[in-house]
């Protein structure tokens, strides 16, 4: 039998290295912009996010949102949007990525509760469609497919 990481390679995958924190989260290494920063991966967030503490940071350019967004505990929370930006994960790039920008105060302070570091974000379900991510548990690895070349 063909290994998962064997067969996701032959269908051009690429292979992401997960870290397990203390919190039980898988987080990853990604790149917005060309600026590098740590993100948790959550398959039930529906977009991907960044802290308003790091729009300079990414140089996100960012606009008024009528979205709330709610999440681990917290509801209500103003938003911003920030379109046209660069995502790269591995070696697997995107452009013209959005990310919903809001406080990540609440979910830093609980990860930092626990013994985990802090995050500058979230990798959400938008971004693991467009990958048409594979989540392999037993390895810590996250597969995102390489885009075609036309």
């Amino acid at each position: 039998m063909v290994s998962l990481k064997k067969y996701l390679k032959k269908r051009k995958y690429i292979a992401i290295p997960l870290t397990l924190t203390a919190t039980h989260h898988l987080e990853l290494m990604a790149e917005i912009n060309g600026i590098s920063g740590r993100f948790i991966l959550d398959t039930g967030a529906s977009n991907s996010c960044v802290g308003l503490d790091k729009i300079e940071h990414f140089k996100l350019i960012s606009k008024a949102s009528e979205v709330k967004a709610a999440g681990a505990g917290a509801t209500n929370m103003e938003t911003q949007l920030s379109t046209k930006n660069t995502l790269k994960i591995g070696d697997w790039k995107k452009k013209k990525v959005k990310f919903i920008l809001f406080n990540l105060q609440h979910i830093n302070e609980a990860l930092t509760s626990h013994d985990a570091l802090p995050v500058d974000g979230i990798i959400g379900a938008d971004v693991l469609q467009k990958g048409k991510a594979v989540i392999d548990y037993d390895t810590s690895s996250l597969y995102l497919k390489k885009k075609k070349r036309s």
